[in-house]
């Protein structure tokens, strides 16, 4: 499901028109990185958190070149869903294996 298709049932499901739900789904987004990338985490009750990760100073191998290369301390954007979002979706996913 693609962005536009989010939209498209929003705007049916409410009957608001598509411009506005865009922009309301665009400023979404907005806020969620400018806050994150201003270092704060986003909490939405019943759906899940939006966090920054800090990952840990490392070193990794360049296989080719036989060379070490340090990868500095940095964060990383994480989700982490809900208890409610997590059983509503063991719940309705069927399996397709």
């Amino acid at each position: 499901m693609t962005k536009a298709d989010v939209i498209s049932e929003i705007s049916e499901k409410t009957g608001i028109d598509k411009l506005d739900v865009q922009a309301s789904v665009e400023a979404f987004f907005s806020v969620v990185k400018t806050s994150m990338a201003d270092g704060e985490n986003i909490y939405v009750r019943g759906f899940g958190s939006f966090v920054n990760k800090k990952r840990a100073k490392k070193i990794a191998r360049n296989i080719s070149k036989n060379t070490a290369i340090v990868i500095e301390e940095h964060y990383v954007p994480s989700f982490k869903p809900s208890k409610i979002f997590i059983e509503k979706i063991k719940k309705n996913v069927t399996s397709s294996y």
